[in-house]
């Protein structure tokens, strides 16, 4: 079960050589990281430009564990000279490895029930996205397997997904609803997510996606079904306190700009933050829009123009990229990450995982981050984890290996973070500890 508190930080007193003071109590040690990757932030939050690629590393370093808190981070000299270890104390050695934050993936919906395997074959024809979902496929095939799906199978089919994040580094997650569109089926899914928070080691973050999809009841009705969003859904959840975000699939086709804003002040107005899926296909100007509103973050981005960027450098929204998307849908172009960075945007990434973008690796969204957006190996582990906590608002609780945040850290089997995106398609994770307790041991 997850641990929900979050302590303040300590200020855990050295032991002193000139006295008998009793020394420091830790759970959990680690020793001799070839690379302890902190993130520091007092390099900056989120991290954008050139700080990006500034990992604050400690060689030979050390950190230091009490329940679920780090209590010391610095050099294995140090960590032995005032943390000497108890009977008890849990000792990895990290000689020749790479720590670092556990990963955040800030974009997912991992909330649904069936597959769509055949659409690959779809999309090797040429088919693309929107002409996937207007023969039945797409969104709307997983709505129907979703509507059809009991809860328990639901939360099933989440915690497998979970099982396989954990394995590869993920400690906490962001996740939609969107595969219901209905009232009764957006709950349902909400309830799995809160479900899933409870009974899984990974923390999950919710969000309300009503708005990713026209339902087929609703087929050329729009208007309506966002009459039934704002009326029905949105009131619902926030009662029931079952999301944090609000989301829209804004995009040609299906949520207009006007229909998009009409729902998120909305969920504004009922306690929910905005996020926005904006200009993945086409520009629909969702990036000025989100500057707008103050989204706390935005997906996809593949389009956006120079003024929506221009506005969104203005605000704290995180761009959230995803380049398993468009890797899956067979696109030539992805976000222009480097863009985004030179003009001081705070980028994140995250594995838009869903039935067409089926993915947990997030190392598998780093390595196509710099194979594809041209992101350095270094500017890619930020935005999997300081900065992805940000987009998620948690980035005093996680994201960096500092005093008092949560002790989620990996420990990788490779000597440095640049081994990250070149040795890919394969998990590189030695161990995973989560809460301060180990959850994933390949030794």
């Amino acid at each position: 079960m997850n641990v929900r508190s979050t302590p303040s930080p300590k200020r855990i007193k050295r032991k002193d050589p000139n006295n008998n003071d009793q020394a420091p109590q830790v759970d959990l040690i680690i020793i001799h990281a070839n690379e302890l990757v902190t993130m520091d932030t007092t390099y900056g939050v989120p991290r954008v430009g050139l700080d990006m690629k500034n990992l604050a590393i400690i060689p030979d370093g050390a950190v230091a564990i009490f329940h679920d808190s780090i209590i010391f981070v610095g050099t294995t000299q140090e960590l032995s000279a005032n943390f000497p270890p108890s009977e008890e104390t849990v000792i990895v050695d990290a000689t020749n490895r790479l720590v670092t934050p556990g990963f955040i993936d800030p974009h997912t919906h991992i909330i649904f029930d069936g597959y769509r395997e055949n659409e690959l074959e779809m999309k090797l024809s040429g088919k693309n996205y929107m002409e996937i979902l207007e023969a039945g496929g797409g969104i709307l095939k997983t709505v129907k397997a979703t509507r059809e799906a009991p809860l328990g199978r639901l939360i099933k089919n989440g915690k497998i997904i979970l099982n396989r994040m954990m394995d590869y580094g993920t400690t906490t997650i962001e996740t939609k609803s969107g595969y219901g569109l209905d009232t009764e089926n957006e709950i349902k899914s909400l309830l799995a997510a809160k479900e899933l928070d409870i009974e899984h080691p990974i923390d999950v973050i919710s969000t309300f996606l009503g708005a990713h999809a026209v339902p087929p009841e609703y087929e050329g009705k729009t208007d309506e079904y966002v009459e039934l969003i704002i009326s029905e859904m949105i009131p619902r959840i926030a009662k029931e306190e079952l999301a944090e975000y609000c989301d829209v699939f804004c995009e040609e086709g299906i949520f207009s700009i006007d229909q998009t804003k009409k729902i998120l002040l909305t969920a504004i107005k009922y306690g929910m933050k905005p996020q926005i899926h904006i200009d993945e296909i086409v520009d629909t100007n969702g990036a000025l829009l989100a500057a707008e509103l103050k989204a706390v973050q935005v997906g996809h981005m593949l389009k956006s123009n120079n003024n929506g960027l221009e506005a969104l450098k203005k605000t704290k929204t995180i761009a959230t990229l995803l380049p398993g998307t468009p890797f899956c849908l067979m696109l030539k172009d992805y976000a222009p990450a480097r863009k985004m960075i030179e003009m001081g945007i705070p980028i994140a990434l995250a594995t838009d995982l869903n039935p067409n973008c089926w993915t947990e690796s997030m190392q598998m969204i780093i390595a196509l981050a710099c194979y594809h957006m041209k992101l350095s190996p270094a500017e890619a582990l930020t935005a999997a984890t300081i900065n992805a906590a940000c987009a998620i608002e948690r980035q005093e609780e996680i994201g960096s290996l500092e005093l008092g945040k949560k002790a989620d850290i990996i420990v990788f089997d490779v000597p440095n973070h640049n081994f990250l995106p070149y040795q890919f398609g394969v998990n590189l994770v030695s161990k995973v500890i989560k809460n301060g307790k180990i959850v994933v041991d390949f030794e």
